[in-house]
C-alpha cells in the first residue's frame, strides 16, 4: 500500500506534504495520518491552521502484491478553505465634533474571512444600537448629523464573522464653542474689511485732490474778450465842452453773425445842442457856404482858444458796466 498527500494552489507548484511508502511515512510540520498504517482510513490530520494553508489537497493510493505488480489505484480531491476570525479593528473619527455639525465615525478590520461585519452601539448609560442608513454595516462607518450635547459619550465597534469578533470603541465629545476654523475665519474677515475701508479712505481723498487741482490752474488756451470798434467820422462836442456821443458819417454796419450773449453794445446819443464843424474853403473858386452856427452855440475853434479839452465821457450799459 502506497499514500500519497498532494497540496495544489493557484499560482504554486505541486507540493507534497505526506507520503506513506513501503510502511514508511514522511510529512511536513504539523501533518499526518489520523490512523496508524496499514489501514483502509487515510484521512489527513493538520495542526494550528493557518490561512496559507488553504487549497486543494489530494490524496492518491496505489495497492500493489509482493511482486510489485501494481493492483489498483485511486485518487480524490478534497478543498480545504481556512476561516480567519477578524483582526483587531481600528476605531476613527472624521470630522470637528461640534454642536450642529456632522460626524462620521469609521472601523476597519485589516485580516477576516470571509470579510467581516461590522456593527456600532453605544455603551451604556445611554445604550443605542444603530442601524441603516446611519450604519454602514459593510464598510464599517456611521454618520452622525446634526450633533448635540447629550450624543456625547463612548462608542463601540463590534467586527464579527463565522469564526469569531473583535472589537474597538471611540469617545465622542461634542463642543458648543466655535471651532479653530470659525475663528480664524472671522480674523480674515476682519483684515479684510479693514484693508477695504482703508482703500475706500484713499480713493476719497485723491479723488478730492483731483477735484480742486483744475481749479486752481490757469487756463492757457483761454480766448482774450472781444474788442469791439469804434466807427470812424467826425466827433462832436457839445457847447459845456466835453464829448458827449460819438457819430459817423457812415452807417455802422453789423458785424457778420448774431451777437453773442452778454456781448456790450455802445449806446449813441447825440446831445440836444451840436457844434457843426467849420467849414474849409473850397480851392476851385466856389463860393463858400457860410457857416450858420447853432443859437447859442460856440465854434470848436473858439473852444480851442479858450483852452477847452475834448473828454471821453463812457456811457452805461444795460448791464450797469461802463462801456
Amino acid at each position: 500500500l502506497t499514500v500519497m498527500w498532494f497540496l495544489e494552489q493557484e499560482g504554486k507548484d505541486l507540493n507534497q506534504v505526506l507520503a506513506y511508502i513501503s510502511g514508511t511515512t514522511s510529512s511536513k510540520n504539523g501533518v499526518s495520518l489520523v490512523y496508524a498504517m496499514p489501514s483502509q482510513n487515510v484521512s489527513l490530520r493538520l495542526q494550528d491552521l493557518q490561512e496559507k494553508d488553504s487549497g486543494s489537497y489530494r490524496c492518491s493510493v496505489n495497492v500493489q502484491d509482493h511482486q510489485g505488480i501494481k493492483r489498483s489505484h485511486s485518487s480524490k480531491t478534497l478543498e480545504l478553505s481556512v476561516l480567519v476570525p477578524p483582526a483587531p479593528p481600528s476605531c476613527g473619527l472624521l470630522g470637528v465634533p461640534r454642536v450642529g455639525t456632522n460626524v462620521t465615525l469609521s472601523c476597519q478590520s485589516l485580516r477576516s474571512k470571509p470579510a467581516a461585519q461590522y456593527q456600532w452601539e453605544r455603551a451604556p448609560p445611554s445604550a443605542q444600537v444603530f442601524f441603516a442608513p446611519a450604519l454602514d454595516a459593510i464598510r464599517g462607518s456611521l454618520s452622525l448629523t446634526n450633533l448635540s450635547s447629550p450624543m456625547s459619550g463612548v462608542y463601540i465597534c463590534r467586527a464579527h464573522n463565522e469564526v469569531g469578533s473583535a472589537q474597538c470603541n471611540v469617545t465622542l465629545e461634542v463642543s458648543t464653542g466655535p471651532g479653530p476654523t470659525v475663528v480664524a475665519g472671522a480674523v480674515v474677515g476682519t483684515l479684510v474689511g479693514l484693508g477695504l475701508l482703508a482703500g475706500l479712505v484713499l480713493l476719497y481723498q485723491r479723488r478730492s485732490k483731483a477735484l480742486e487741482e483744475p481749479a486752481n490752474d490757469i487756463k492757457e488756451d483761454a480766448t482774450a474778450p472781444r474788442t469791439l470798434p469804434w466807427p470812424k467820422g467826425s466827433d462832436t462836442i457839445s457847447k459845456n465842452g466835453t464829448l458827449s456821443s460819438v457819430t459817423s458819417a457812415r452807417a455802422l454796419r453789423h458785424p457778420q453773425g448774431p451777437p453773442r450773449p452778454g456781448a456790450l453794445t455802445p449806446t449813441l446819443s447825440l446831445s440836444s445842442q451840436v457844434l457843426p464843424s467849420p467849414r474849409l474853403p473850397r480851392t476851385d473858386g466856389a463860393q463858400p457856404q457860410p457857416i450858420s452856427p447853432s443859437p447859442g452855440g460856440v465854434s470848436s475853434s473858439a473852444l480851442s482858444r479858450m483852452g477847452a479839452v475834448p473828454v471821453m465821457v463812457p456811457a452805461q450799459s444795460q448791464a450797469g458796466s461802463l462801456v
